[in-house]
C-alpha cells in the first residue's frame, strides 16, 4: 500500500507546483488522473509535502527561491498593513514550498472579525467573504484578495483568516516534525534575511 500512497504523493506533488492546488484537491486530482478509485487511501500532508520539495528541487530549482522570497516579501507588506490584527504566515508560503502559483495565506488574531473588513474598506482593498475551516476544524471568516505583486509582474491570491484573539497560542503548536506551523512578522523578517 506504501508504494500506491507514495505514487499518489508524487502526483499530488505535480499538481502543486504546477498548478498552484492546495494539498487536499491535489490529492483528489491525482487519484483521478491515476485512474483510482475515489475511496483509495490517501498519503498524509507530510508525505506529499516531501515529494513537493523533491519536484521542486528536480524541475523548479533555478526559479522557486526567487519566487519564494518575492511571495515572502509581499506577505510582508500586508503584515505590516495588518499589524494590529496580530497577523502570521502560514502555508507553503511560511514553509518553503511555495511557487508562483502559490497564494499567501494569513492568519489574523482578532476581538471582532468585522473590524478586519472595515479596515479593508477603509483602505479601499476589494475582497470577497466566505467561510472556511479555521484551525480548530470551525468555520472561520476567510477574506480573500487579489493583490498584485511587483516583484513577479502578476497577481497573487492572499487569503486573511479571522480566528479570535485568544486563539494564538493554539496555532503556533509545532507541527509533526517539530517545525512551527506559522510565524509573525518578526520569524518573516527572519526568513527573508537568510
Amino acid at each position: 500500500m506504501t508504494d500506491l500512497t507514495d505514487e499518489i504523493a508524487a502526483s499530488a506533488a505535480q499538481w502543486v507546483v504546477e498548478e498552484g492546488l492546495e494539498y487536499g484537491p491535489a490529492k483528489k486530482r491525482a487519484l483521478k488522473a491515476l485512474g483510482l478509485p475515489p475511496r483509495t487511501p490517501l498519503p498524509n500532508n507530510d508525505q506529499v509535502e516531501e515529494e513537493v520539495r523533491a519536484y521542486i528541487e528536480l524541475f523548479c530549482a533555478d526559479s522557486q527561491a526567487l519566487e519564494l522570497l518575492a511571495l515572502r516579501r509581499h506577505a510582508m507588506v500586508w503584515m505590516t498593513r495588518l499589524a494590529e490584527f496580530r497577523p502570521y504566515l502560514g502555508g507553503a508560503v511560511w514553509h518553503g514550498t511555495a511557487t508562483r502559483l502559490s497564494d499567501i495565506y494569513l492568519q489574523l488574531f482578532c476581538d471582532d472579525a468585522k473590524s478586519t473588513e472595515i479596515e479593508l474598506i477603509n483602505k479601499g482593498v476589494d475582497f470577497e467573504a466566505r467561510s472556511v475551516k479555521g484551525l480548530h476544524g470551525e468555520l472561520v471568516e476567510a477574506l480573500s484578495i487579489h493583490s498584485f505583486c511587483d516583484e513577479l509582474g502578476e497577481e497573487i491570491g492572499v487569503h486573511l483568516l479571522i480566528n479570535d484573539f485568544d486563539d494564538v497560542r493554539g496555532a503556533l503548536k509545532a507541527d509533526s516534525k517539530g517545525r512551527s506551523p506559522r510565524g509573525d512578522i518578526s520569524a518573516l523578517k527572519r526568513l527573508i534575511e537568510a
